[in-house]
């Protein structure tokens, strides 16, 4: 594990002569934190087969260890009170679980954060992805030839999570925390075009984050009840679509004490 650890450093300190100088931590978690700092700064640009093959392992390694979730563990040990079985609420990570996508909440460029080691799901769902990731984001936007607008979706592979497709949205930044109407149906947007990508796929199980909250300022139970409200106005819209279980995914327990209300009060 720290050969390989070691390889896969020795590998992106030598893509940047900026690094070059760069003292490698001698313990395990120090060389986890320092290759995923890397990556988290790494410009998306093709490596060779060997890192690829390297980096797997060792993301999978840490998958292993942080335990795979399955969509079952979070109907039996969250939803028991929720009138409404086809939402669930778990609290915890979200790369942990095994669904058929998850929800990234992106920002306008769309390659994922590049601060290193930051605490936002962006940089949480690329950093266990792989470096893949940024690359297949990176070609999209080649494609689309300008930054993502609000509100929108865009799928992708999972690489190294364990759901199948990761789906990308930007969603409206507050900056003094206080939503216009505008703003609102910017979210409800994110949320109508994420459940429409997911149908569009045949996607059956989707894990909802946060969307806008915490950095972008969103005021948490605003957010939740335009979530939850627009999942719900979607499932009732297109009886016949694929989507046979929805997860609001949070991390706070403050998020989870407000979406088991909203999600328990459902019908």
């Amino acid at each position: 594990m720290m050969n390989r650890l070691d390889y896969l450093i020795d590998y992106l300190l030598k893509e940047d002569p900026q690094y070059s100088e760069m003292q490698i931590p001698e313990d395990l978690q120090g060389k986890r934190d320092l290759f995923r700092a890397l990556r988290n700064v790494r410009w998306p640009k093709p490596v060779n087969e060997e890192f690829l093959r390297l980096q797997d392992e060792e993301l999978q390694a840490q998958l292993q260890e942080k335990g795979v979730v399955e969509l079952n563990a979070c109907r039996d040990a969250i939803n028991r009170v929720a009138t409404n079985k086809q939402l669930l609420v778990w609290q915890g990570d979200i790369t942990r679980l095994k669904v058929d996508a998850i929800v990234n909440a992106a920002n306008s460029q769309m390659l994922g954060c590049f601060h290193p080691l930051h605490k936002c799901i962006d940089n949480a769902i690329h950093s266990a992805a792989g470096v893949q990731l940024r690359e297949e984001c990176y070609q999209l936007m080649l494609q689309q030839g300008h930054e993502e607008p609000t509100g929108q979706a865009k799928i992708t592979r999972a690489y190294n999570l364990p759901c199948k497709y990761v789906i990308h949205t930007v969603g409206p930044i507050i900056p003094n925390g206080i939503p216009t109407e505008f703003q609102k149906e910017q979210l409800a947007s994110c949320y109508r075009n994420i459940m429409a990508c997911a149908d569009e796929n045949r996607l059956e199980s989707i894990a909802f984050c946060c969307i806008s909250t915490g950095e972008f300022r969103f005021p948490n139970r605003l957010a939740a009840e335009i979530a939850v409200r627009t999942v719900k106005d979607y499932l009732t819209k297109h009886p016949d679509c694929s989507i046979k279980q929805v997860v609001f995914n949070v991390f706070k327990d403050v998020d989870r004490e407000i979406y088991l209300h909203l999600v328990s009060s459902a019908s």
